[in-house]
């Protein structure tokens, strides 16, 4: 079974295949996702790595979270699944349920 990773705190540089390729240090990697933004087409900072088996995807989370790539620590660990209903369209407005002051 695939397990789907959260991959933040990405340099602006990072792309869909350096992750596939550093990811596929810690086991085969099904696919690789750089999130962009809508409008500028710029990296938003985050991006996901779907490791092919669970072995893979708890070898990757130890190997690589807090490490370097492109000058910045990265966070890794699983991905949450989207609750239903939430705002798929990446924006903030109106239905983040934050307070902002």
């Amino acid at each position: 079974m695939s397990r789907r990773l959260y991959v933040g705190n990405l340099a602006w540089a990072v792309t869909d295949q350096d992750l596939k390729d550093l990811f596929s240090e810690a086991g085969r990697v099904k696919s690789s996702q750089v999130i962009v933004d809508r409008d500028t087409k710029r990296s938003r900072g985050f991006g996901f790595v779907e490791m092919e088996t669970d072995e893979a995807a708890d070898a990757a989370i130890k190997k690589f979270n807090g490490r370097e790539l492109k000058g910045r620590p990265i966070r890794v660990n699983e991905a949450q699944t989207r609750a239903s209903g939430e705002n798929s369209g990446g924006s903030r407005r109106g239905g983040s349920g934050r307070e902002r002051s």
